[in-house]
């Protein structure tokens, strides 16, 4: 496996970063040109409010919002409305997940299981791990403190950092007939218990932090593509063709819920006035008002591929493969 471990943003000098190895940044000029998704993400037209930018995933900490897709792309949001490019940004692979775990540090992964992290609200990226030419993308990663993460992927590939991504290990989440299961999504509820979304309907569950994992099934064969707890510690997850479930028990046991649409769910929050917004393919957006137990469908007109969404008080802000939108409210 080709493994590359540098702690020093693409660009720069040991001068500009004390303490950091000198000579990372050549090493990764040098991987760059072997493989381009390693070399600094470009800068992107801002013309229309970055229109037509892939978006595939975003995070939050109190105003400030970052969304990360294609091409490296990382965009930054403190108002609700106006993006604009992280500065700074040492890969051009596709991100798939991000985290904020404050208001300065954070993490994104990707494609080539690229690690990046941040220690001023995503202004500016670090290199914390890639494994170019190998086929094994990260879809999520999720971080139970800065120092403690968890990463996984494709075939019930997961690994582990203690460190805050600068060492990672092989995480044995199932065995037997789920081993192989794609892994797509990691969230956890108020009580700190753990949860691991993958294809075929089923859920992971870990009460120790991680330590050990029980398969749960919702009973359906679609993918859960994306969970999240609530306040009042409901339990909310969503995937293909419509599928959405509930939990009122931390995760113990799960129930159906009526979204009204076949098409994939890809992301929930829930806004400053407790309502739920739940996003999906073909501009879907369902909205409830009484903690997940019902929804009410809209469609937008634009018909966009919504990929995730993330409160702005009491407005949702939407991802898109077309970049971000407004929620029209």
């Amino acid at each position: 496996m080709t493994s590359i471990v540098l702690h020093v943003a693409c660009g720069a000098t040991a001068a500009e970063h004390p303490g950091q190895p000198a000579g990372a940044g050549q090493a990764q000029n040098a991987a760059a040109a072997r493989w381009p998704a390693l070399a600094q993400a470009q800068r992107i037209a801002a013309a229309n409010g970055f229109a037509g930018v892939p978006l595939l995933a975003a995070a939050q900490a109190g105003q400030r919002v970052v969304a990360v897709g294609d091409h490296g792309a990382v965009l930054l949001s403190d108002n609700g409305g106006a993006f604009r490019q992280a500065r700074s940004v040492p890969v051009r692979a596709m991100l798939t997940s991000v985290q904020l775990v404050d208001a300065k540090r954070g993490y994104a992964a990707g494609h080539d299981g690229v690690v990046l992290g941040t220690q001023d609200g995503g202004d500016t990226w670090t290199m914390l791990r890639a494994t170019p030419g190998e086929e094994q993308p990260i879809l999520a990663l999720y971080f139970t403190t800065p120092e403690h993460g968890i990463a996984v992927g494709l075939y019930g590939w997961a690994i582990e950092t203690r460190d805050g991504g600068r060492t990672w290990a092989p995480l044995t989440v199932a065995s037997g007939e789920e081993a192989d299961r794609h892994l797509l999504h990691v969230f956890a509820s108020p009580r700190g218990t753990l949860f691991i979304a993958g294809e075929a309907g089923t859920l992971f569950r870990s009460a120790d932090g991680g330590k050990s994992w029980h398969a749960l099934s919702t009973g359906n064969k679609g993918s859960l593509w994306h969970g999240r707890a609530l306040a009042d510690g409901t339990l909310l997850v969503c995937g293909m063709r419509g599928h959405l479930y509930r939990s009122h028990d931390d995760g113990l046991t799960w129930q159906a819920v009526a979204s009204n649409t076949t098409q994939s769910l890809t992301g929930i929050a829930e806004l400053a006035d407790g309502s739920v917004a739940v996003v999906g393919m073909a501009g879907t957006v369902l909205r409830s008002a009484d903690g997940g137990k019902s929804f009410a469908l809209a469609e937008r007109a634009g018909r966009e591929p919504l990929t995730a969404v993330v409160a702005d008080g009491k407005r949702a802000l939407l991802m898109s493969m077309d970049g971000p939108l407004a929620d029209g409210r």
